[in-house]
């Protein structure tokens, strides 16, 4: 019985979420689809598993599903045909192909059915059914694997970096600049000589044997004693996560602690096995009570050491502002924020200066905060695709950040109008990461017979042959490539392009990309004009700041010539003026 009732609440989220996607879908271009279609043939699929459990308006529900990725599909064959002068129609491709098509997608079908024989040898030659055998160097090692498996809050990190310090070589792989940063100057601190490796800056410390990094920034051709891989549980990001996997299947290292949530141990344990590694898992839990308040929360019940989540960056300074004309002030912590600012914020709250925070939900990673209650002023979010309810993992990651023994030994959550969904989701068990997220390597450049985009448009609907590993969302990728393609560069140029780390959704930047290619591809100059900054509101520095990490990335991944001094002096001029701003409001 149970388990017909979760069946018809799958369909009921299924059938609620159509409306929402069909207008997400009609609202997107063609070029930017991919992911849209790989999730509605995913819906397609859970519906099929739940086809026969005599489910009311379950036929009209799959119709309008399966017309809609119909509808997709024609719109990106379209595209398809437009860009490469091709006039393939949508029936005769799947003619025969029902099932490949809903498996694999429209462009996987056309290219395994179209395209010469060689090019699909050379993908299987290149691109191994299991992930793991694209990092040979690693399959030569007997690893041993340390699982530091728990709630948020712990102390697991702690202890990794523990062994990692005893080590002579090591590497520790943050999700965040910030927390690289942390660990950085900890490390340094204490006498253990250790370089800062980041999409944004390079501080190599001399005769240093350690290195803290961003997940991304792995060097897989450095051997090390003890490495420590941080957050692991976004090894199933759909964007991010095959950072996490190259690393944990890729490293070249004889120890490894590996620190996040408890639900993605049954993952990693198929992966580790699978590997040939040995292991170990210790499991963490909290010292500090957590506590779920009795009542729903109102503003003006607001106390200090409070954190306001909420999950929108108007919504933050919005409150900040309410809370400001109060008289309390209040830090701020949201997504697009420097880690700079957030430092001085977070600070600002530490020694009391400020005596509330309010953060989205990018509290959920980083630093220990003196936070006495969690807050959720919203149990829903838009993660991209849809607006949906916080998953259980994602509110044990906030709510975990109250309370901090010495100072509040016992921690509280609560939300303004839903604490037994709190109370619910702190005490039902995580949902499972079933899936590891891979992305394509550099060996899309050896397949010659067609253009990048269209490799890698192929790679990314091509059915993994383990069912425990899924392919990144390379919407970001297809759109860059789709903007630079008009400048005819070599494969290689684009891909790194293609993989520089800045937000492809911010038109501004996107734009900014375009002029540094133009520049110094076009124009053949050895060094780029530096940004300029116009105006000095809010949102104008966040960009301008971007703009000059992308300015640094750029030329850093070219080996240009630039002024590294003038990035990091004004790096820090507007992250002073931007927290200038946040406390004036």
């Amino acid at each position: 019985m149970k388990k017909n009732h979760k069946q018809q609440r799958e369909f009921k989220v299924l059938s609620d979420q159509l409306v929402q996607i069909k207008e997400i879908v009609n609202n997107t271009k063609a070029a930017n689809l991919w992911s849209h279609e790989a999730a509605l043939r995913k819906k397609i699929k859970s519906l099929m598993q739940i086809k026969d459990k005599h489910l009311k308006d379950f036929h009209e529900v799959y119709t309008a599903y399966k017309e809609l990725l119909d509808d997709v599909s024609l719109r990106l064959l379209e595209d398809y045909n437009e860009r490469n002068e091709t006039n393939y129609t949508f029936e005769d491709i799947i003619k025969g192909q029902e099932a490949h098509y809903l498996n694999s997608g429209i462009i996987a079908v056309l290219m395994t059915s179209h395209i010469p024989a060689l090019v699909a040898d050379e993908f299987r030659r290149y691109f191994p059914q299991n992930p793991k055998d694209e990092y040979q160097a690693a399959r030569t090692l007997k690893r041993k694997i340390y699982l530091h498996l728990g709630e948020t809050n712990t102390g697991k990190t702690y202890n990794a970096i523990c062994r990692l310090k005893e080590s002579k070589k090591g590497v520790y792989l943050a999700p965040l600049r910030i927390l690289a940063l942390e660990i950085f100057e900890r490390l340094n601190k204490q006498g253990i000589k250790c370089s800062l490796r980041t999409g944004e800056e390079e501080v190599l410390i001399e005769d240093a044997c350690h290195v803290s990094s961003t997940v991304e920034k792995l060097n897989l051709n450095e051997d090390y004693d003890v490495a420590v891989i941080d957050e692991i549980q976004m090894i199933g990001d759909a964007q991010r996560g095959a950072a996490w996997t190259r690393a944990v299947l890729g490293l070249r290292c004889k120890e490894i602690h590996i620190c996040g949530a408890f639900n993605a141990k049954a993952l990693l344990l198929k992966i580790i096995k699978d590997c040939d590694d040995d292991y170990e898992i210790k499991e963490y839990v909290r010292n500090t009570p957590l506590v779920v308040m009795d009542k729903s929360f109102h503003l003006k019940a607001i106390e200090k050491g409070d954190a306001l989540v909420v999950f929108s960056k108007k919504r933050v300074l919005e409150l900040a502002k309410y809370y400001l004309e109060q008289g309390i002030k209040a830090s701020i912590i949201y997504g697009d924020l420097p880690p700079e600012v957030r430092r001085m914020q977070y600070q600002a709250f530490i020694n009391g200066e400020n005596s509330i925070l309010i953060a989205t939900d990018a509290i959920g990673m980083g630093v220990n905060l003196p936070i006495r209650r969690i807050l959720f002023m919203n149990i829903k979010k838009f993660d991209g695709d849809e607006v949906r309810f916080l998953t259980s993992q994602e509110v044990k990651q906030i709510a975990g950040r109250a309370g901090r023994k010495g100072i509040y030994d016992t921690g509280y959550a609560g939300s303004i109008g839903n604490n037994r969904f709190i109370k619910e989701n702190l005490e039902i068990p995580d949902d499972w990461i079933y899936e590891a997220v891979v992305g394509p390597s550099e060996a899309l450049l050896k397949i010659t017979q067609l253009p990048l985009r269209e490799k890698l448009a192929l790679w990314s609907t091509r059915e993994e042959s383990l069912n425990y590993f899924r392919k990144m969302d390379v919407r970001d990728y297809l759109l860059i490539l789709d903007h630079i393609k008009k400048y005819k560069l070599k494969e290689s140029d684009q891909w790194k392009l293609m993989k520089l780390p800045f937000d492809v959704e911010q038109e501004e930047l996107l734009q900014c990309l375009l002029h540094y290619t133009k520049e110094y591809f076009i124009k053949r100059k050895d060094v780029l004009c530096k940004p300029h900054l116009i105006e000095e509101h809010l949102e104008a520095l966040e960009v301008y700041y971007q703009k000059i990490n992308l300015y640094y990335s750029f030329s850093k991944n070219f080996g240009l010539d630039f002024d590294e001094q003038w990035v990091y002096e004004s790096r820090s001029k507007i992250s002073e003026k931007i927290n200038t701003l946040l406390i004036k409001l």
